[in-house]
């Protein structure tokens, strides 16, 4: 089951304009506070997926994708900030979605969910940063 490449991350990361980002917090010592902000500086047009928020940085957040989808419209890529064994679901939801891309953050790796993703066709990121990979792109 292929992972994306360096060259493929910096081509997604380059042709996406639209990121969910699933587990996004307004709280400003997680790790997903801090990508949100990045994702959003870099000129992403990023919404927060997670029941327990409100907004994050502004943005309304919504506690599926699918909620998401439905009242902003389509994502390029799934940004996803949820322990390993909880991932699976978000694939699905990714797939149903028709993004591009399904995107497990650093320390995240589910060879379910990433087979789930990668045989509907997405393109699939497990353990990477997409806050540090940007600063990798020339």
């Amino acid at each position: 089951m292929p992972v994306a490449d360096d060259a493929a991350i910096a081509e997604i990361l380059r042709t996406t304009r639209r990121i969910a980002v699933v587990g996004a917090s307004s709280r400003p010592g997680r790790p997903s506070n801090g990508v949100f902000r990045t994702l959003m500086e870099h000129g992403y047009d990023c919404v927060p997926v997670n029941p327990s928020e409100r907004a994050v940085h502004g943005v309304p957040a919504y506690a599926t994708l699918a909620e998401a989808v439905a009242a902003t419209g389509p994502f390029d890529l799934v940004d996803v900030f949820r322990r390993s064994e909880l991932v699976v679901p978000h694939a699905h939801e990714a797939v149903a979605a028709g993004s591009r891309c399904f995107w497990l953050q650093l320390g995240i790796v589910n060879w379910e969910a990433a087979t789930i993703a990668h045989e509907a066709g997405l393109v699939v990121v497990m353990d990477r940063c997409t806050a540090i990979e940007l600063r990798r792109i020339p």
